[in-house]
């Protein structure tokens, strides 16, 4: 684990087989061209032509406890010029005493191969709570035809009872977590629960790097070895959800009165990737 002090930031880098992040040794790519977004001027259900739900309860393979619904305002609505998703305490659904939302861009034109994707959005603090902005691919081509061998971004992701502390993360067959392998940044940002920040990750042919506000606190960089630790070579789409409990998120308990809790998300942005 290496310390160091950035303007404004602790950062606490943490990469598995790789020493601290730094920023590709050429610039070999801009990410000016805007290729999708939603600003989230407008209000009610999120734009059914560009997002898309998740729906169920089964835990999502992490032990969750949240029934992600579909088009329900009480869990994914736009007002205010943001995105709200809250995570609600109560049974909707038998099994799950909680409910939420997990929001989809894939096939409304929100899926890319390589890029810039940037979103600015305050997350939830408390106990119990689990939001995250990742990507996974649009179709399973390698390996087990599934997860984890066809890959996940994870952009950014928060567990409440670890105020403040920001993870990016990138899973593969050979680099994912059940086999704590996984390639992972993690970083102290001390008002992420109180304020607006954008987190970003810029993915290449040759690395994948993450940033909060535009400063470089992972990267993970292409061996050339092949699908097992480079998948990212196919279209990926974002999704945005608050899961509530789970292996990772419910691991010191959930403080049940502190719900509803909400993520705050002010836009979404892909650029294309170009060469420069």
């Amino acid at each position: 684990m290496i310390s160091t002090l950035l303007p404004g930031l602790l950062l606490l880098s943490r990469i598995f087989g790789e020493t601290a992040p730094q920023p590709p040794a050429a610039a070999h790519y801009t990410f000016k061209k805007l290729a999708w977004s939603d600003e989230f001027n407008y209000a009610g259900l999120p734009d059914s032509t560009k997002w898309t739900y998740d729906v169920g309860g089964s835990g999502w393979g992490n032990k969750e406890e949240q029934y992600y619904t579909k088009a329900r305002r009480e869990n994914a609505r736009v007002e205010g010029g943001n995105l709200i998703i809250e995570a609600r305490k109560e049974a909707l659904m038998a099994g799950n005493a909680y409910t939420s939302a997990r929001l989809v861009s894939r096939g409304k034109g929100g899926s890319q191969l390589y890029g810039r994707f940037e979103i600015r959005a305050k997350i939830p603090g408390a106990r119990g709570t689990w939001p995250a902005i990742w990507m996974l691919p649009d179709k399973n081509r390698y390996g087990n035809m599934s997860w984890p061998d066809n890959g996940e971004i994870d952009i950014m992701e928060h567990v409440g009872y670890d105020p403040n502390v920001i993870h990016a993360t990138t899973h593969c067959k050979a680099y994912y977590f059940r086999i704590n392998t996984q390639k992972s940044g993690i970083t102290k940002l001390p008002d992420a629960t109180s304020a607006f920040h954008v987190y970003s990750v810029e993915w290449t042919p040759e690395t994948i790097t993450a940033q909060i506000d535009g400063q470089l606190y992972f990267a993970h960089r292409n061996e050339g070895t092949g699908w097992e630790t480079w998948p990212w070579d196919q279209p990926f789409h974002l999704l945005l959800n608050m899961a509530v409990g789970g292996e990772w998120g419910g691991l010191k308990g959930i403080d049940e009165a502190a719900f509803p809790q909400q993520m705050l998300v002010d836009y979404v942005r892909f650029y294309q990737m170009s060469k420069s």
